[in-house]
């Protein structure tokens, strides 16, 4: 990859990173704030319950997120960037742009999703 496309991934990464955070910590303040209005009719617990459940599950998806960035941000700093970490090809660019943090190339991730890592 070119020096000036290693920068613009690593912008791309940190203002994902940025957004992902953000989300994470909107999500739980929501999470705290539920249920906490007042005595809850059984109705509103099972409510509160499920919808405070689905947030820190989201939370658990955006934290792996956020570990996924912040392990492509150390692939950029070692300079293997953009290299597949299972056959060490270079990713499809077009891939990078989409998903920037990936470690794999396609035929490698098909590959670990059948037969896992």
């Amino acid at each position: 990859m070119e020096e000036a496309q290693l920068a613009q991934a690593k912008e791309r990464l940190l203002k994902m990173r940025r957004e992902v955070m953000k989300e994470v910590q909107n999500a739980s303040a929501a999470a705290r704030e539920m249920g906490q209005d007042g005595v809850p009719d059984i109705g509103d617990m099972s409510a509160n319950t499920y919808s405070r459940d689905v947030l820190l599950n989201l939370s658990e998806t955006q934290r792996q997120k956020i570990r996924d960035i912040d392990a492509a941000l150390d692939r950029l700093a070692q300079d293997v960037y953009g290299v597949c970490v299972r056959c060490e090809e270079e990713i499809d660019q077009r891939r990078m742009e989409v998903r920037p943090f990936s470690r794999y190339c396609i035929e490698c991730k098909t590959d670990v999703e059948k037969f896992g890592e």
